[in-house]
């Protein structure tokens, strides 16, 4: 539940420029140990379960639309360090529309070193179907790392910073080295990385024993089609605050997702009530 305190968490100038002119800014610290605690232990349990259903001692975990799976989950769509600056990079009109979580461990033994990483842009056909140039931002992710990344070869999420302006991304003739541009993304838990969607980026694999484990949340505008199943029991959008429902896809109808009154979008109501009419233009 929002409340006045998170206001201290919004964008800075410096974020808001840094993910103008890079596509991607990172917040140290964003969830505190206790909460990487009970986030590791629910995510360990959901691997088991699938370590249990078939999933190889090596094998990758792609898990989407897991929010509903445990209320600490939850609490992170409108987590206050973080989902100020949502607002501020998005606007009120915002929802959850995808979330996927990630267990990388290490690679089995044997196995080649990987040097071509699979670079992509998210949101799929949009990137073919959109005619402007740069093509419109529309959504953007926020990675919380569950464990330490912080050194190479541990599963690094690679980026390239300045690259969500790129329509097209040039690759290296030699067919398996990365673009010079690309950095890797060492960080410590409980930090927090915002990257646009249109960023290039691409996934390394695991060669230590630190099993690599992060939660991705997917925050777009109301009147985009949710990327997920975004399966919502009833009994957590009853217990939700509006705020909350409307981050997880709550309204009144279809069109207020285009036209949203005041019952639609209960975080421009907070908005104006806690910074002003001009908070909520």
């Amino acid at each position: 539940m929002l409340d006045a305190t998170c206001l201290q968490h919004r964008l800075t100038e410096a974020e808001r420029l840094e993910f103008e002119e890079r596509g991607t800014i990172t917040v140290e610290d964003a969830i505190p140990p206790e909460m990487i605690d009970r986030l590791t232990e629910v995510t360990d349990r959901i691997w088991h379960e699938q370590r249990e259903a078939g999933l190889g001692p090596h094998d990758n975990l792609f898990y989407p639309n897991f929010v509903a799976k445990d209320d600490a989950y939850v609490e992170l769509v409108d987590w206050h360090t973080t989902f100020p600056k949502v607002w501020d990079i998005l606007s009120w009109n915002v929802q959850l529309y995808h979330s996927h979580l990630g267990v990388t461990p290490r690679v089995a033994p044997g196995t080649a070193h990987k040097t071509r990483l699979g670079w992509h842009q998210d949101s799929g056909r949009v990137n073919t179907e959109m005619e402007s140039t740069p093509r419109p931002r529309l959504s953007l992710k926020i990675g919380y790392f569950l464990s330490d990344v912080s050194e190479l070869g541990r599963g690094n999420f690679y980026v390239i910073p300045g690259s969500h302006k790129w329509d097209k991304l040039g690759l290296p003739s030699d067919g398996e080295s990365n673009p010079e541009e690309a950095i890797p993304v060492c960080v410590k838990p409980g930090t927090a990385v915002f990257f646009d969607r249109r960023l290039w980026h691409a996934r390394s694999e695991n060669y230590s024993d630190v099993t690599r484990k992060v939660l991705f949340y997917g925050y777009s505008y109301r009147w985009l089609r949710t990327k997920d199943d975004m399966t919502i029991p009833p009994a957590l959008m009853e217990r939700s605050d509006p705020i909350r429902r409307q981050l997880l896809g709550d309204g009144i109808n279809a069109n207020g997702h285009f036209s949203p009154t005041d019952g639609d979008v209960p975080l421009r109501g907070w908005l104006k009530e806690h910074l002003g009419e001009e908070a909520v233009s």
